[in-house]
């Protein structure tokens, strides 16, 4: 029998309170998400963190502002006290939040015994203020984290205890990067950067980047091939001209492009941003030539490798620093949310660089470090898994005859910038994305795999990734031609292996293929 079975709307994917990702079973279920439907939203009490607020994070964000008196105040609880200024920073210096009155909320110490510890903003109850403070947060993954959320309603006495789950009992950091370190042998502790999640780790390391850059005349950003969407949006909203500072290049094959660009603007760059390999296409750019390119011209080159994860390929010695989201892979029980940067010892600024990453990003809450550190121990087994089971799935997707299209790393047209940086031939870790010749609805609805967001852990999962990141894109013609120009087709299907037994997998896919 199938270990495989329909997950209802909302059961949070694995079954467990930290869990970062949710069933979305039917593409009406998806849509009605999307949309805000209530009869939809209503039964999801948990999902991505970033996007979905996590229930612990909800009720004490209730329980503060009650006990503060804030009503018709929306407060928005955050990792530090640093990342709520720089939130409000932020509200104060856009439109939407002109003459609106922010305050930083800078603690909770009820019986006077409990360590100020709690910061955020809270701002007036306004549409605009609240969609203004939700990218940001959601960009930036500043966030207060779930487990410091539960932890704090314990000690409140709102919740009896908290969940029991594995969590390892030594020097969590020590161990983290004691497993980092065999898959960057290059770094060594110093260079290493856990932060509270894989955005935030993304937007400490552009800050640094710009930081430094800034003072050199240079503040253009080049985004190269389709990127993650909140990258994306890091890249458009923080540079600071959006119009002159921000420059995309869809094609991550085109390097006569990359040298044309290089050749007008060369001087006024400050980093390159690429995904190696891409999310979702699942494109490798020829990684030795780009770094090439960049520190001919001086330009701090950022990969960002968590599509194959850090066992999967080796970038950091082309990179000046490498960003990773340890959510994926690492933590592959799929409850952590945790992020990495890691800086290149040899690169040119190594020093500058990691002073300014220390600056700018927010550390892991200790139990999140020790859940991350009793999971990372299986991270590099994992990997090995995966890579006997992807191309096992890749070759009967491949094969089939209603499958248009099918990316993952040993693609044709990427194969061999691919195996550029791969660890080894065979590592292609738990990735790959595909088309259908069919409708899409049809065959989502009715396979047996979970659906929902995320990537990376032993539960394998579907999703039609682009309604899920790029819903906005998905429903305009505008939308949907911008998606064209970078070569993705919006009902393309995004699949993460799991450790399932792989002959469970293929024969769930074959199952909803043959409907």
């Amino acid at each position: 029998m199938s270990v495989f079975h329909h997950l209802p709307l909302g059961r949070r994917i694995p079954d467990r309170l930290h869990a970062v990702s949710v069933s979305l079973p039917t593409m009406r279920d998806l849509i009605g998400y999307e949309e805000k439907v209530p009869a939809t939203v209503g039964r999801i009490v948990s999902g991505y963190p970033r996007f979905v607020l996590h229930p612990c994070l909800r009720q004490l964000t209730q329980d503060l502002a009650r006990r503060h008196g804030l009503t018709g105040r929306t407060l928005w609880l955050t990792a530090s006290a640093r990342s709520a200024a720089e939130l409000a920073a932020h509200l104060a210096g856009t439109p939407p939040g002109r003459g609106a009155q922010i305050t930083i909320f800078a603690g909770d110490p009820p019986s006077g015994s409990e360590p100020a510890g709690l910061h955020g903003v809270n701002h007036p109850e306004n549409s605009e203020l609240y969609t203004e403070a939700k990218a940001f947060l959601q960009n930036t993954g500043m966030f207060l984290g779930s487990r410091e959320a539960e932890d704090t309603l314990v000690r409140r006495g709102r919740l009896a205890a908290g969940e029991p789950e594995a969590l390892f009992a030594g020097d969590a950091l020590a161990e983290i990067k004691r497993v980092l370190r065999r898959a960057l042998p290059a770094a060594g502790d110093a260079d290493l950067f856990p932060a509270c999640s894989g955005m935030n780790a993304i937007y400490a390391a552009f800050r640094a980047v710009s930081e430094l850059q800034a003072a050199r005349g240079r503040t253009i950003w080049v985004q190269l091939g389709w990127l993650y969407r909140d990258t994306i949006s890091i890249l458009k909203r923080f540079v600071p001209d959006p119009v002159r500072d921000y420059v995309h290049l869809p094609d991550v094959f085109d390097q006569a492009a990359l040298e044309r660009l290089f050749a007008e603007k060369g001087d006024r760059i400050a980093g390159i941003f690429a995904e190696a390999p891409t999310n979702p296409l699942i494109q490798t750019p020829d990684v030795p030539a780009l770094a090439a390119l960049a520190r001919r011209h001086g330009v701090k080159l950022v990969l960002d490798p968590s599509i194959a994860s850090l066992f999967c390929v080796d970038v950091l010695a082309h990179a000046d620093v490498v960003v990773n989201s340890l959510t994926k892979f690492a933590a592959c029980e799929g409850d952590v949310m945790a992020g990495l940067v890691a800086v290149n010892p040899t690169a040119p600024d190594a020093g500058v660089l990691r002073r300014g990453i220390a600056r700018k990003l927010e550390p892991v809450y200790p139990r999140d470090l020790a859940r991350l550190a009793a999971e990372i121990g299986g991270y590099e087994t994992f990997m090995s898994e995966l890579n006997g089971a992807t191309p096992k799935v890749a070759a009967f997707l491949e094969s089939h005859p209603k499958v248009k299209k099918v990316y993952w790393p040993l693609s044709a047209e990427s194969q061999a910038n691919y195996l550029r940086i791969a660890c080894a031939p065979d590592a292609v870790g738990g990735m790959l994305s595909f088309t259908l010749k069919t409708p899409l609805a049809p065959f989502y609805d009715a396979v047996r795999l979970p659906k929902g967001p995320s990537f990376g852990m032993k539960n394998s999962l579907l999703s039609p990734f682009i309604y899920i990141a790029h819903y906005d894109l998905v429903k305009t013609a505008a939308g949907r031609a911008e998606l064209a120009a970078s070569g993705i087709d919006p009902d393309l299907l995004r699949l993460s292996v799991g450790a399932e037994p792989v002959e469970d997998l293929i024969a769930a896919l074959a199952e909803a293929l043959e409907r």
